[in-house]
């Protein structure tokens, strides 16, 4: 199906260099006041989403305060980044049991966190809010 006009327009502005080293700068920063790294995450998001396979589709103990649980679909998704990287569509939902709190994250996002220090655009639905996620991780 050929894209609309405006949904082209969209998709190379979101790709644009300028666009994403913005993103990622506000994101690295905030990442510097709470001392983690982007690779940090990723590793730790790597660890759960692995320990969850196990499971799929329903819910696994991590540890004391943690819970995961993995679901899946046909397919695969492409890194955005012009390199190689196709990943399972794949979204891992990690629960912290004393606080209620809840995130998600697909394997594309570990690998564009840990590979680009991208922790996707503001709105977007697959946006993984670094003081957040830091917060439930650790």
């Amino acid at each position: 199906m050929k894209k609309s006009p405006d949904t082209q327009k969209l998709e190379e502005i979101l790709r644009s260099p300028a666009f994403s080293a913005e993103i990622i700068d506000a994101d690295l920063a905030d990442l510097a006041k709470l001392n983690y790294t982007p690779q940090q995450i990723a590793d730790r998001m790597q660890q759960i989403t692995n320990k969850a396979k196990s499971a799929l589709g329903n819910w696994i103990k991590l540890d004391d305060t943690h819970s995961a649980m993995i679901t899946e679909v046909k397919g695969r998704i492409p890194c955005p980044w012009p390199h190689a990287g196709n990943f399972a569509k794949r979204v891992t939902t990690l629960k912290d049991t004393q606080t209620h709190r809840q995130i998600y994250f697909s394997d594309l996002n570990i690998h564009l966190i840990a590979e680009h220090n991208f922790f996707e655009g503001r709105g977007s639905a697959f946006r993984v809010e670094p003081k957040e996620i830091v917060e439930i991780l650790f």
